[in-house]
């Protein structure tokens, strides 16, 4: 009993730590959860209560009625524009990805440079110029607007292009026997072989194009195009704040972040892992 009890009682810390930790992190859902089922008066009161009494239902109600916010169209964007920019940006990156990791060809380094210097450069300074592109194609206020300038993400192409370093060159060599070209060998062996790797960016890719606020508020100038993020930000204004709206609006545009996270977690910490940070 002594030599079983020693290793618990050393791991003892750790587990406190842990559950310490955990409830810190689930803290701001149980509040965003709270003040959703709650009424205006009992959100700004100033005596605290853990849970409402009665719950308030019918903020999600209300939510989906306001005429002036288009929640569910916004929803219905969002949800767009993340189910094209995840799988296109993610091939994309996979594309570029191997050619700069095996494709030899001149200038090959001075083009990742490139791309490795693209993630130095703040995202706020290139909105000038690339609304100014999008707006003369005629993108503003559109879904296509908001998709294309997000197609390419140098951050996947890197971790590709890692990945990609690491790959078994026995498959390649057995493709270019067949007869297979580049493409070929690409298409038929490596990107089948990539799973891991493509389900961890594209879930990322898919959170990232959902919880987008600073582009899709650029180029969305009209309630038609608005994203859930942009939906969200009328709850709270300088002239009114309507704070059960807006933790109801939370609540519902998180939900299928939590879905798309408890489902591929597994495959995000695998293909982080398995494209490597350096060589």
């Amino acid at each position: 009993m002594t030599v079983l009890a020693a290793p618990r009682a050393r791991k003892a810390p750790k587990y406190v730590l842990a559950s310490v930790l955990s409830l810190i992190f689930l803290l701001p859902f149980y509040i965003m959860v709270r003040n959703a089922l709650m009424t205006r008066q009992q959100v700004s009161s100033p005596d605290w209560s853990w849970l409402p009494d009665p719950l308030s239902w019918v903020n999600f109600g209300d939510l989906f009625a306001d005429a002036s916010v288009p929640m569910a169209h916004s929803l219905w964007n969002s949800f767009l524009v993340a189910v094209v920019t995840a799988p296109v940006g993610t091939l994309f990156g996979s594309m570029a990805g191997y050619a700069l990791a095996r494709i030899n060809v001149p200038g090959r380094r001075a083009v990742f440079t490139y791309v490795l210097v693209t993630l130095m450069i703040p995202q706020s300074v290139t909105f000038v110029p690339t609304f100014v592109v999008v707006g003369s194609l005629g993108g503003v206020n559109t879904e296509w607007g908001i998709i294309a300038p997000n197609l390419f993400s140098a951050f996947t192409v890197i971790l590709f292009r890692n990945f990609y370093l690491r790959f078994p060159a026995e498959i390649e060599e057995a493709g270019r026997l067949d007869g297979l070209g580049y493409l070929g060998v690409y298409r038929r062996l490596v990107l089948p072989n990539s799973g891991s790797m493509i389900a961890s960016l594209g879930a990322l890719m898919f959170i990232e194009s959902w919880n987008a606020f600073l582009w899709p508020l650029v180029i969305g100038q009209d309630p038609s195009s608005w994203t859930a993020q942009i939906a969200l930000s009328t709850f709270l204004t300088a002239q009114s704040v309507n704070l059960p709206a807006l933790f109801a609006g939370a609540l519902v545009t998180i939900a299928p972040l939590v879905a798309m996270f408890l489902v591929a977690q597994r495959f995000i910490v695998r293909g982080i892992a398995a494209s490597g940070l350096k060589e």
